[in-house]
C-alpha cells in the first residue's frame, strides 16, 4: 500500500486533530496531578505522563486484534452485556469520579490551592506517575478504538498519535500554569473530569452519549469563566484607578 497519498495525508491530519481533542481530558488530569508535586518535579511529571500516554496508545495500536476482542461480550447483567472494554471504562470512570471528588474536597475543605498550602497534601512523584499511568490506559483504549474505526493503516495511526502528543507536550506546561494560577479554572477542570467519568460509566453500561455534547459543555463553561476573569480584571483596574 502506498503511504504518501492525499487520502492518507487527510486521514493523518484528521486523526491527529481528533487525538488532540480526545487528549484534552488527559492533559487536564495530568495538569491537576502534577501541580500537586514540588515545583521542580512538575514539568518532568507532565512529560513522563504524556510519554506514557503515547507509549500506551502505540502498544494498543500494535495489538489491534487484542483491542478489538475487548469489545466481545463476556457476560450479561440484567440484560446488559459487558465486554472487557466496558469493564475497563467502568473502572476508569469510577476512579475518575472518585479522584476528582477527592481533589475538590481537598481544595475546598483542605484550605489551600497549591502544594505549599497548609491543608493541601503534596503527592509523591511515584504516586502521581502511577495515577497518570492508570488513567492513560483508560483514555488510550477509547482513543485507539476510535482511531481503528477511522483509519486502516497502523502506520498512519501511530504517526498521528506521535504528532498529537508532541503538540500536547508543547502546550502542557502553559495549560498547567494557567490552571494552577486560577483556582476557579481548577474547579471547572475538576468538574469536567467528573463529567468525563460519568460519560465513561455511561458508555460502560451501554448508554452512548455523543462526545460533542461534553466538549460543547466544556468549551461553553470555559468561555463563560474566561469572560468572568476578564470582567474581574477590568473591575480591579477601575477600582485601583479611583
Amino acid at each position: 500500500m502506498e503511504l504518501f497519498t492525499v487520502a492518507n495525508a487527510i486521514a493523518f491530519l484528521t486523526l491527529s486533530a481528533l487525538e488532540i481533542v480526545l487528549g484534552i481530558d488527559n492533559i487536564v488530569f495530568i495538569a491537576i496531578l502534577s501541580n500537586r508535586l514540588p515545583p521542580e518535579q512538575q514539568s518532568r511529571a507532565r512529560r513522563v505522563g504524556l510519554i506514557l500516554a503515547m507509549g500506551t496508545r502505540i502498544l494498543l495500536l500494535l495489538s489491534i486484534s487484542w483491542v478489538m476482542r475487548l469489545t466481545t461480550p463476556l457476560f450479561s447483567v440484567l440484560g446488559t452485556d459487558f465486554s472487557g472494554r466496558d469493564l475497563i471504562l467502568l473502572g476508569g470512570g469510577l476512579f475518575l469520579i472518585a479522584k476528582s471528588t477527592f481533589e475538590i474536597h481537598e481544595k475546598t475543605e483542605g484550605g489551600g490551592h497549591g502544594p505549599d498550602s497548609p491543608g493541601q497534601k503534596v503527592l509523591t512523584y511515584g504516586s502521581a506517575v502511577a495515577q497518570i499511568a492508570v488513567l492513560d490506559i483508560i483514555f488510550s483504549l477509547d482513543s485507539v478504538i476510535t482511531a481503528v474505526g477511522m483509519v486502516q493503516s497502523v502506520t498512519i495511526m501511530i504517526a498521528a498519535v506521535v504528532a498529537a502528543v508532541i503538540v500536547m507536550m508543547i502546550f502542557a506546561d502553559r495549560i498547567s500554569v494557567f490552571v494552577k494560577n486560577h483556582p476557579t479554572i481548577q474547579m471547572l477542570a475538576l468538574s469536567f473530569l467528573i463529567l468525563i467519568g460519568v460519560f465513561l460509566v455511561a458508555e460502560a453500561l451501554g448508554k452512548h452519549i455523543d462526545r460533542g455534547y461534553i466538549y460543547f459543555a466544556m468549551a461553553f463553561s470555559l468561555g463563560v469563566e474566561l469572560l468572568n476573569m476578564k470582567a474581574r480584571k477590568a473591575s480591579t483596574r477601575n477600582s485601583s484607578g479611583h
